[in-house]
């Protein structure tokens, strides 16, 4: 099993910044493929980012290309979410997830393990 447990999120303006962590604990936190995830009132959970077990690869859905980053530290068993130049229509609960294997990065169903969910809300 592996435990995640996401943080950062807040109230922010638009235009504003924020760095989302989520910090895995239970096994060899290099073992896994990690992603960020986001899901809005009424809509469907979707894709925003991905990076791979050693970092050396990123993948960013096409709304946040150039805004938002995807980082890890597998030292501190931990995976960022640096978010810029954010708009209103980024609000949403956003979770980390983790897998061994990626069938399809950008699927939910790809992913073994998730967080909880931390809050953003972005302001206009």
């Amino acid at each position: 099993q592996v435990q995640l447990v996401e943080s950062g999120g807040g109230l922010v303006q638009a235009g504003g910044s924020l760095r989302l962590s989520c910090a895995a604990s239970g096994r060899t936190f290099s073992n896994y493929a990690m992603a960020w995830f986001r899901q809005a009132p009424g809509k469907a959970r979707e894709f925003v980012a991905a990076i791979s077990k050693g970092g050396g690869s990123t993948y960013l859905a096409g709304s946040v290309t150039g805004r938002f980053t995807i980082s890890r530290d597998n030292a501190k068993s931990t995976v960022y979410l640096r978010m810029n130049s954010l708009k209103p229509e980024d609000t949403a609960v956003y979770y980390c997830a983790a897998a061994t294997a990626i069938a399809t990065v950008q699927s939910y169903n790809s992913y073994d393990y998730w967080g909880q969910g931390t809050q953003v809300t972005v302001s206009s």
